[in-house]
């Protein structure tokens, strides 16, 4: 394993650490459980700041280096929040908590964190501040938004910010990242088609709002197809739909939730254009009315260049050059980590999470032998970013 020794030997506490907080997940900002159990380690460890509290329920620890030249701080950032998915496997750690589990690897993210966190406290072969951020809420709550309206990067004085989140069907010990776009905006949006209801036997006194729903969803799907350059990516999915309740009823309204990602702000303001006009037109054509709101949104998370090709080297000096990808293709998913690398300039990386069920399933879990190659790089980077002077 091309792994330092030290942080090798952590291997099992990690492992420890990943399973107590698989067992007990948590969602959004209610991590409370998950925020205590970290910063208690992180006290442990000996880190010079434990911060609670930042963004609701963040937490951050800080240790500082040996050096004392510079006051220069990078910040490495895990999520902790759990999804509302109920587990399958009959894992000896399998959640306790009936309709959550930790389906995204994020107990994982936390525990490659940790062994960092105990190795720099430890060692501190570096100059500078290691600023160990764990997030809240990135399931959809934008909890790194809050935690950077909340002061985090003025507050630590970060400099530089990076991310990194386990892929399934990347080789463990393999990285891949890419300068630029890495993960899609998201949007989420509700729209409303009111028409007028009656009997389903006389439609000529109605205006059937499912119907007219039907067309607007045919219509949105010409919008990446249509309407936009074949070169740019972008999705448009409607994902729920209600309406009515009896077989001999037409509905006075449907509501159709949804979500629309793309690559860059440009395309995400052309989608937003465009749908708000199928929901405007297209209902007006058959006399009825159609609405368009938006939800929880994330920014496009963009790569720095030069922090991408920094983050790329220190993983190829850790695992060698067969297994970094520097050109991984963008993922349509999206992540609140945008909001960081908004603020300062950074990186996000994915690490191999081997052949696993994919993130969001109900049979995925965080492959505990990736675990020592994301505590290794975290370690990399503060030691290389911050070196000791002579």
């Amino acid at each position: 394993m091309p792994v330092p020794e030290p942080i090798a030997a952590l291997s099992g506490p990690m492992t420890a650490w990943r399973r107590a907080l698989h067992a007990q997940p948590e969602l959004l900002y209610d991590v409370h459980r998950t925020a205590d159990f970290v910063a208690e380690r992180l006290r442990e460890f000996g880190c010079d700041e434990v911060v609670t509290g930042i963004g609701r329920t963040g937490v951050v620890g800080v240790v500082r280096g040996r050096g004392r030249r510079s006051n220069r701080a990078i910040g490495l950032r895990a999520d902790m929040d759990a999804l509302p998915i109920q587990e399958v496997r009959d894992l000896p750690y399998r959640s306790t908590v009936p309709g959550k589990m930790h389906a995204c690897g994020h107990d994982g993210h936390m525990a490659m964190l940790l062994g960092a966190a105990k190795y720099l406290a430890a060692t501190r072969d570096f100059d500078g501040n290691a600023v160990l951020i764990f997030q809240p809420a990135e399931e959809g709550g934008g909890g790194g938004e809050a935690m950077v309206e909340d002061g985090l990067i003025e507050r630590f004085g970060i400099e530089a910010v990076y991310g990194m989140h386990n892929i399934p069907g990347l080789p463990v010990g393999a990285f891949a990242v890419r300068p630029g776009p890495i993960m899609a905006s998201t949007d989420r949006f509700t729209i409303t088609i009111e028409g007028r209801g009656g009997h389903a036997a006389l439609p000529h006194n109605a205006i059937d709002s499912v119907l007219v729903a039907s067309h607007v969803i045919v219509a949105l799907q010409t919008i990446v197809s249509r309407n936009l350059d074949p070169l740019q990516s972008a999705v448009v999915s409607v994902c729920a739909l209600d309406a009515g309740e009896a077989f001999n009823v037409l509905p006075q309204s449907v509501t159709m939730r949804g979500t629309m990602r793309t690559l860059s702000q440009e395309v995400r303001d052309a989608i937003k254009r465009r749908l708000e006009a199928v929901v405007r037109d297209i209902p007006a054509g058959f006399g009825a009315t159609g609405t368009v709101g938006y939800g929880s949104s994330y920014p496009v998370t963009e790569n720095h260049p030069a922090e991408t090709a920094f983050m790329a080297d220190v993983a190829e000096a850790l695992v060698g050059p067969g297994r970094i990808d520097r050109a991984v293709a963008p993922m349509m998913a999206a992540e609140d980590f945008s909001y960081m690398l908004g603020r300062r300039p950074g990186a996000y990386m994915f690490l191999g999470n081997g052949d696993s069920a994919s993130l969001h399933h109900p049979l995925y879990d965080f492959n505990d032998e990736a675990a020592p190659y994301g505590a290794a790089l975290w370690a990399r980077l503060i030691e290389t970013g911050l070196p000791v002077g002579d």
